[in-house]
């Protein structure tokens, strides 16, 4: 089990580093990766037939014109999370994340500590062990608000 962060340029890398620390906190492995939808889909297209047959979920990383999320989406069964960086523009650059064709759906998630638990959520479908973790760190939420 493992996520496959693919990001749209390396100027992703804090973002793509922050998401790879706290998947780490649920006991995840990550890899990271740079391809551009626009500039260089084939790389793109190559990254997700590396790992067609692994228990992944890939997490994009891709701001103003998100065509990476959607692009990785439509050429894989596997889950894929927009995970769009934050940027002056940012509620401009969101819209691309959420507005996909039909047929295309990428889940959109922000920050980097609910990416992780989105992608724990997922593999714990599989994986049980994760449960256990998921279910601890819900109880450090929860004891955050009432103390």
């Amino acid at each position: 089990m493992r996520v496959v962060i693919i990001m749209g340029s390396k100027s992703d890398l804090n973002y793509a580093r922050e998401i790879a620390e706290k998947l780490k906190e649920f006991g995840i492995e990550s890899i990271m990766k740079v391809a551009s939808a626009h500039k260089t889909p084939l790389r793109v297209l190559e990254i997700l037939k590396e790992y067609e047959n692994e228990d992944v979920v890939f997490v994009t990383i891709a701001g103003r014109s998100n065509a990476l999320s959607g692009l990785v989406d439509a050429n894989t069964t596997k889950p894929v999370i927009a995970a769009p960086p934050y940027s002056e523009m940012f509620f401009i650059d969101v819209f691309s994340s959420i507005r996909m064709p039909s047929g295309v759906a990428p889940m959109l998630v922000m920050e980097a500590e609910n990416v992780a638990l989105a992608v724990a959520k997922i593999l714990a479908m599989k994986y049980e062990g994760l449960r256990t973790v998921i279910e601890n760190y819900q109880r450090r939420k929860k004891d955050e608000v009432i103390t």
